[in-house]
């Protein structure tokens, strides 16, 4: 829902509203249902909003709103326990002129400034201006779901959006972060883990997720972070009762993420995620008619979901929608996707998720809800087995047997319990300071030796976590940058189109409550994760929930890179980033032909 932009200053001819709206204007895709701008008395602050209408259509709840004459909000995202937090403000005294939950923000900030923020059940990134104070409260949710991107001179200037362009169009210089990209064209980093703020381009930083900040003076007075993980909370209760209340808390998120006066339907990929939220809708007695899904479709492709998506939607009697990707759209709209995305993207599969997206534009459905957080919640990836075996190995050996033995006879085959898996498990910390040690001493034949040798020393070293389920699962959820990146592509590819994605995976009720479980409860039998198809047993296909092979939107990547007009793209890429010496033509890798046209696409995207 919506964008957002604003300046703070004391320079007169920084603010103005023509300043404002060609910040907003940029973001028009955000949200193309209306705008507004609004300069404060003393001309020290400006706030501008594009809206998305989805909550309270009327014209009460547009944006800038202002709340007690004192404080002015301009928000982006959605506050889905906002029903229970008004009950709660009204007994209190606080009265309401809108049915938005913008208004709650402001009156539940009035309540408890920025504890707040605990309140909060939501993605959101929201600036919020208390002229008493005379003081900027700038804050986004727990994990990141929205964005929040700044420029500021210490003592001067201020500036924000939602999205890196608006700030661009202010006349902000455009300059790459060259230590980013040679840790991106090296290891594959979209995101500095050691200080995430930092993006791919200078002077822009982010807002970190779970963090606020408050301008004051034009001086960045606070910078603290409001929520984390308790990684250490265990909780004796048995798999039954567990079962029974994770089936509760999903059931609890999905309901509040269908609170909405418009549309609402879901992507579908066929995987056990979506799936489950899909056949959840329907449960709710969601009307056939009115319920839709949207998926992307590979014909002959072998790794193609749709008939999974066919046995979903034929349990469920949903509408579901197809679109076909191919090689040639993507050749065709790779410039307006990255201009989008603003900075480098995995792989194509995310352009999978962009086509879902417009299939979802073209037939009117402006909020989608999707399965993306489970498998760092839930343990759903490959990778976590052997993290997970290592965990047993440390602390039960019988239990490590029994459950090896099980994965065995399940069909698993992903890593043996050699010499090296034994020495993490029982020596982590000199595992990982040999780790440690050995990095950097990869080669990379593919990068330009100037390049490499002036950009060596920023070389992130490899973050370490114990051999702890939980604690790779935190890793990957809110370390290493890698669901943070996943979370941005969603929203890009989402908000391009004008359509809003929700997370009931992303209830941090039900992250901690999942995080505070045995490990044998998320990984079980072989199973990944074990917590959700137990819970959910018998609602959805049981095809789908006992499938042992994890896709999701996978196109033919290989095949769409060997497409002549892609191989024109990639070639291009490849011939500019060895003419700036940048990359080293004798080591080119044909693997890396997508980021290597991604890292061009930096510096050469309009």
């Amino acid at each position: 829902m919506c964008g957002i932009a604003g300046i703070a200053s004391y320079r007169a001819d920084d603010i103005s509203i023509g300043r404002l709206k060609t910040m907003t204007d940029v973001l028009k895709h955000r949200g193309p249902n209306g705008d507004g701008h609004w300069i404060s008395e003393n001309q020290n602050i400006g706030l501008g909003h594009r809206r998305l209408s989805i909550i309270d259509l009327s014209e009460n709840a547009s944006q800038p709103m202002h709340y007690l004459n004192r404080y002015t909000l301009i928000y982006n995202g959605e506050i889905y326990n906002y029903v229970e937090l008004k009950d709660t403000l009204l007994k209190q005294g606080y009265k309401f002129q809108t049915q938005s939950d913008t208004e709650v923000i402001l009156a539940l900030y009035d309540l408890k400034k920025d504890k707040c923020l605990e309140e909060l059940d939501g993605m959101f990134a929201f600036a919020l201006w208390d002229d008493k104070e005379q003081k900027l409260f700038c804050a986004r949710d727990r994990f990141g779901e929205k964005p929040f991107y700044y420029h500021y001179i210490p003592g001067k200037y201020f500036s924000f959006a939602s999205e890196m362009k608006a700030l661009f169009a202010t006349g902000i210089e455009k300059r790459i972060n060259n230590n980013m990209l040679f840790n991106y064209l090296t290891n594959g980093n979209k995101y500095n883990p050691f200080d995430k703020s930092e993006t791919f381009y200078e002077g822009v930083k982010q807002l970190e997720p779970a963090h606020y900040l408050v301008i004051k003076n034009n001086r960045i007075e606070s910078y603290q972070q409001y929520w984390d993980l308790n990684l250490r909370s265990t909780s004796s209760i048995s798999f039954e009762v567990a079962s029974e209340r994770f089936k509760e808390l999903m059931e609890t998120s999905i309901k509040k993420r269908l609170r909405s006066d418009v549309p609402v339907g879901s992507s579908l990929s066929g995987g056990l995620d979506s799936s489950t939220i899909v056949c959840i809708m329907r449960a709710f007695n969601l009307a056939a008619s009115g319920q839709k899904t949207f998926s992307a479709s590979f014909p002959n492709f072998e790794k193609d979901e749709t008939k999974y998506v066919k046995m979903v939607a034929d349990q469920t009697n949903v509408s579901a929608y197809f679109i076909i990707p191919d090689a040639e759209t993507l050749s065709n709209e790779l410039d307006k996707f990255f201009y989008h995305h603003e900075e480098p993207v995995a792989t194509s599969s995310q352009y999978a998720q962009w086509e879902v997206m417009k299939l979802a534009q073209q037939n009117s459905t402006i909020v989608l809800l999707d399965g993306q957080g489970s498998d760092e919640v839930l343990a759903g990836y490959v990778y976590y087995y052997r993290t997970f075996f290592q965990e047993l190995y440390a602390r039960d050996k019988n239990l490590f047997n029994q459950e090896y033995d099980a994965f065995k006879k399940w069909g698993g085959n992903h890593f043996v319990p050699d010499l090296k898996f034994k020495l993490q498990a029982t020596f982590p910390s000199l595992y990982n300071t040999y780790l440690s040690a050995r990095s950097g001493a990869l080669p990379h034949t593919d990068i330009h030796r100037d390049f490499y040798n002036h950009h060596k020393a920023s070389s992130y070293k490899p973050l370490t976590f114990r051999p702890v389920l939980n604690q790779h699962l935190n890793y990957t959820l809110r370390v290493n940058g890698m669901f943070e990146a996943l979370l941005r592509y969603g929203d890009r590819s989402s908000m391009a189109f004008s359509r809003e994605v929700r997370l009931p995976f992303l209830s941090h009720e039900l992250v901690e409550f999942v995080y505070s479980l045995p490990a044998t409860y998320k990984i079980h039998n072989g199973w990944t994760k074990y917590l959700l198809r137990k819970s959910f047993e018998g609602k959805i296909p049981g095809e789908i929930t006992w499938r042992k092979e994890k896709i999701g939107y996978e196109p033919p990547h290989n095949l769409w890179m060997e497409f002549p007009r892609m191989k024109e793209r990639w070639s291009e890429a490849i011939s500019w980033l060895v003419k700036e010496k940048i990359l080293d033509e004798k080591g080119i890798k044909k693997n890396k032909v997508w980021e290597y046209l991604m890292a061009y696409k930096l510096f050469n995207n309009g």
